[in-house]
This record gives structure tokens, C-alpha cells and sequence, in this order.
């Protein structure tokens, strides 16, 4: 049986770790570097490091946060942020991540996708989608949820998928920060679309939100959370073991 996995995210802004409601009202919270190293420390079984404002600031990633981050930890890192070409994935990638997230770049140019698939392997590319609800539809927001694309979720993933991402990071706008949990319905569509991992990501507030989230969507390979790891509301090797005493598989 696979493993569940457990991923805190870092959202950094002008090389702070900050996290906010909605995708809105950033407050700071920490060094990405000392948090990255807790986390690798205290059982997390991947990271993400997410530079939030590259995209909507129109610049590249902070390459030398990521470096020191990098070379901090001990797992898995998935990084994102102004990843907008293949010379993108290249700089990332050589900067120590072993994953490379893309959004707004890749609904600009959905063929970054599979250029980058193709060069560096399905497995290096994950598809990180920002989804909200309009008019009882779930549509595709961009630069870090500031921008209303008009697009079909559901669809953009499907064209995600069959040009060659190897991952999905499912960001519920509606439910991010708000602590009444996962986005359950959202996810149940991607998972049905969808024949690669998904990661759940936006809304989780305890403990319970993450049995709650594995039971009811077995489909669903990893649960990702910031600010109740950030504030020590959850330790991650309590949350393993109650979700391995509830019958869900993790590494503990």
C-alpha cells in the first residue's frame, strides 16, 4: 500500500516565509531556511517552497533562498514561482529542487508542460492548479490567485495531464486559510480525472481534517498545509501517528 504523505508548504515573499487568508493578508511568519530544517527534522516527507509574487512581479525565483534551503534539508523538495521556460526548470533544478512546480506559466504556455516532461521526465513536473468557485463552476486563477483566467478547472487539468504532468497540487482558493478543511468536493473531481498523484492542498485546520481528507479520498496521495504547522497548532509526527492509528499508512 502507499504511503500517505505529509508536505508543509513554505509561501515566501522578499525571502520570508508569510501566509495569509483567501490568498490575502500575507503576514510574516519566519526564515524559510530554519523552517525548511525543522520540518526535514520533525518527519515531513516532502517540501514546498512556493516565491508567491514572482509571477504576478514578472521576475525570476530567488535562487539563493532555495540554495540554502536545499542543501538545509533531507527530502523531497517541489519548488515553484516564476517558472515561465525550460531555462526556468534548469536554474531550479540545479539549485537543488527535485521537483518544479508550475501555474501561471503554464497557462500562458500550456507546451511548458510538456517540454519539460520530455526533457526532464514526467516525474520532475508537477502542475500546481489555483481554483476557486464562480458561478458554481470551478475556474482557474492565476499569479497566485490574483487573477481570474475564465478556464474550466476540470479541463486545464485534463490538458495539463495529457501533456505530460507527472503530479497535481490541487490550491482550493476557497478553502485556504480558513481551517474548516479540505476542499473534499473539488478534489473528488480532480482525482477522478486524474491518473497521476494528487496533493490536496488549502483548508486543513486539525488533525481530523487529514483522516477525514484520506478516508474519504483514498485517491488523494498527500495532504499539504502551512499555517498550522507554521504556528505549532499540528506537529507533523503526532499527525502521522493518528493517522496511522486511524488505519491510514504513512512513514513514521
Amino acid at each position: 500500500m502507499i504511503t500517505k504523505r505529509i508536505i508543509p508548504c513554505l509561501d515566501v515573499r522578499d525571502g520570508r516565509v508569510v501566509k495569509g487568508v483567501n490568498f490575502l493578508g500575507l503576514s510574516d511568519v519566519s526564515s524559510p531556511v530554519s523552517l525548511a530544517r525543522f520540518y526535514s527534522d520533525n518527519g515531513a516527507d516532502e517540501l514546498v517552497f512556493y516565491d508567491i509574487t514572482a509571477s504576478a512581479e514578472g521576475r525570476a525565483l530567488f535562487t539563493d533562498i532555495l540554495k540554502e534551503v536545499a542543501s538545509t534539508i533531507f527530502i523531497p523538495l517541489t519548488v515553484g514561482g516564476g517558472i515561465n521556460t525550460v531555462a526556468d526548470f534548469d536554474r531550479v533544478l540545479k539549485c537543488g529542487a527535485d521537483k518544479v512546480s508550475v501555474n501561471s506559466g503554464a497557462i500562458r504556455n500550456p507546451r511548458l508542460i510538456e517540454e519539460a516532461a520530455k526533457k526532464y521526465g514526467d516525474q520532475c513536473v508537477v502542475l500546481s492548479v489555483d481554483i476557486k468557485r464562480v458561478d458554481d463552476r470551478f475556474r482557474v486563477f492565476a499569479k497566485g490567485g490574483r487573477e481570474d483566467t475564465k478556464m474550466d478547472a476540470l479541463e486545464w487539468i485534463k490538458c495539463g495531464l495529457a501533456m505530460g504532468a507527472g503530479e497535481l497540487v490541487i490550491n482550493s482558493i476557497d478553502t485556504d486559510g480558513v481551517k474548516n478543511g479540505f476542499d473534499l468536493e473539488m478534489l473528488e473531481a480532480v482525482c477522478k480525472i486524474s491518473d497521476v498523484p494528487v496533493i490536496a492542498s488549502g483548508g486543513a485546520g486539525n488533525m481530523e481534517h487529514f483522516t477525514k481528507l484520506f478516508k474519504a479520498l483514498p485517491g488523494v496521495d498527500a495532504g499539504l498545509a502551512a499555517s498550522i504547522f507554521h504556528f505549532g497548532e499540528v506537529s507533523i509526527p503526532e499527525l502521522k501517528q493518528k493517522l496511522y492509528d486511524d488505519g491510514i499508512n504513512v512513514r513514521l
